[in-house]
């Protein structure tokens, strides 16, 4: 199944969110740390699709969820609030940290002072 995200548009096309089916996909059930990741990432990005439904392996931003640069920030600015310490755009290990919820929940869980 296949669902968009709200609001979110490009020339005219809605962005797909990937697989949106209510059960987890086997084999890449979410840690509790990682739903508690996908609820901030849900509400900061305003997404249209319940926490349980990110797959933790799946990318984030680009072809996964379809998250642009401005949801970024957003993200950014939560888990800098949520978890006391910055997502920074200069570090170099961006496209590890971002290449899915559970990398990125791996790296906040590392770095976190909250």
């Amino acid at each position: 199944m296949i669902a968009t995200r709200a609001g979110k548009k490009r020339s005219g096309v809605e962005l797909a969110v990937g697989n949106l089916s209510p059960e987890p996909v086997p084999g890449t059930e979410q840690t509790a740390f990682e739903l508690e990741l996908a609820r901030l990432i849900v509400t900061a990005a305003n997404l249209d699709l319940a926490p349980e439904q990110i797959d933790p392996a799946a990318p984030i931003f680009g072809q996964g969820l379809g998250l642009d640069s401005i949801d970024m920030l957003e993200v950014a600015l939560a888990v800098s609030q949520h978890y006391g310490f910055s997502l920074r755009s200069d570090d170099p290990d961006n496209r590890t940290v971002f290449a899915s919820l559970r990398n990125l929940a791996a790296h906040i869980d590392k770095h976190r002072t909250k």
